[in-house]
């Protein structure tokens, strides 16, 4: 069988913290037939900016677009008591929660160990007020074993097509458009440092492997 079929493409949601109280992974259930990556190169320094003749400007942003696909008919999926009792809404509601600042049980879970922390750490601290988390998710777009990224979900689309008997739905078809980050040099985020760092490498070394390649076909395209 080949590996097309066994690795899937998946957003990963890390947390801001060291530890992500409740996880949340969304692996596709059928990888995205295609993939949109627009590489968007920001203004090149002009006039008075401009310092040489080929300096560069910004770090261009690559922004990812795909159709993911769910389906509780699948042969798999049918077998699955939650898919049975719930259809794909556990798969879609992990997609709109990526989109969301921390909901009222990730909240909740979220206080209850920063309680037991403090109780930990000896400092029993008491705020006259809660300060709300509004920090959105922290992503990860993990496509095969060069692309791992730091992303942003821009928009999602969702398009339900079929519901059960309880309408619960049962097929939908996501539109998601991603931004790669470039994490900025004082951040404390060192997922996203490390994933952008890893995935410029195999990038680089990928390249690296192109004038190989280009040899060995003007080889083929000599005739003796």
């Amino acid at each position: 069988m080949s590996l097309r079929y066994l690795i899937k493409g998946a957003l990963v949601e890390y947390g801001g913290g060291l530890v992500s109280v409740v996880p949340n992974i969304v692996v596709f259930q059928f990888n995205p037939e295609q993939i949109t990556r627009t590489l968007m190169i920001p203004p090149r320094p002009h006039g008075a900016a401009l310092r040489e003749v080929n300096q560069a400007g910004d770090i261009p942003v690559e922004q990812i677009t795909f159709v993911a696909n769910f389906s509780a008919h699948e042969t798999t999926a049918r077998t699955n008591p939650l898919t049975l009792a719930v259809g794909i809404g556990p798969q879609l509601a992990a997609l709109e929660k990526m989109i969301r600042p921390s909901g009222p049980l990730t909240g909740l879970l979220e206080d209850v160990v920063d309680k037991v922390a403090s109780k930990i750490r000896g400092k029993d601290t008491k705020a006259t007020q809660n300060i709300p988390r509004e920090a959105y998710p922290r992503l990860l777009f993990i496509w095969g074993a060069t692309r791992v990224l730091p992303v942003t979900i821009d928009q999602m689309s969702i398009v339900e097509k079929q519901y059960d008997p309880l309408l619960n739905p049962t097929l939908a078809e996501v539109s998601i458009t991603l931004s790669a980050i470039i994490p900025d040099p004082c951040s404390d985020d060192r997922v996203a440092k490390g994933a952008y760092k890893y995935s410029a490498y195999a990038r680089d070394a990928l390249a690296l492997l192109n004038p190989a390649a280009a040899t060995l076909e003007a080889m083929d395209l000599v005739e003796f």
